[in-house]
């Protein structure tokens, strides 16, 4: 296959390179940062490329952000995500769409060439391969989800409320109702979110990072 590589750590990117090559692949492009992966894509036309997450200038998700472009621009071409960790929010976003010719491996799964160069032909012949920690992490992201999707209009606002640090009387103030049916809300919305009852617990913290993690 034809590929381009995105890693900004020189000593990882060189070793790949010479993985992929003694595995019989082409390297047409070794670049360090988001916006040179990108056009390597353009000028080269690869079968596949391998992003790393974090790349300059911000060293956050800037080589997630270029897998979606790459998605949105080259549908053609494989993307092969490599990462130290799971990034939810833009994971969730890359595996919510078509999944032919996509794979999301944590980097410790490189160690393991045999399965890494499985995974590599895997999704440069159009298949899908994601880490059994990313699937782990997004269900139990999805799950957040759905638990909120439970929540009434009204609870929801709530909780928003909640979650931008008011107060109960000061959420009552600024939905025009009683302080007892904001009490009342959150009691419910504990429930539907299956928070934990006994004393040990805070719900309305717990409730509030439910909000935030999901």
């Amino acid at each position: 296959m034809r590929i381009v590589l995105a890693e900004d750590s020189v000593l990882l990117r060189e070793g790949l390179v010479h993985l992929l090559a003694d595995a019989g692949h082409d390297v047409v492009a070794a670049v360090g940062d988001g916006e040179a992966l990108l056009e390597a894509v353009a000028s080269q036309n690869p079968d596949l490329a391998v992003v790393d997450v974090r790349m300059p200038p911000a060293q956050t998700d800037e080589g997630l952000r270029a897998a979606l472009t790459i998605r949105e621009r080259w549908p053609g071409v494989g993307v092969l995500v490599l990462s130290q960790y799971v990034e939810k929010t833009h994971a969730a976003t890359l595996l919510g769409g078509a999944t032919e010719g996509l794979g999301y491996l944590l980097k410790d799964r490189v160690s393991e060439v045999a399965e890494f160069l499985g995974v590599l032909e895997r999704v440069g012949a159009g298949g899908a391969a994601f880490d059994p920690e990313v699937v782990r992490q997004l269900l139990a992201r999805t799950s957040h989800l759905d638990a909120l999707a439970r929540l009434s209009p009204r609870e929801r606002q709530v909780l928003e409320h909640l979650a931008q640090g008011y107060a109960n009387q000061a959420v009552a103030d600024r939905i025009h109702v009683s302080l007892s049916t904001v009490e009342k809300h959150i009691a419910s919305l504990s429930d539907k979110l299956d928070l934990p009852s006994d004393a040990g617990y805070n719900r309305r913290v717990l409730a509030i990072l439910r909000y935030l993690d999901a």
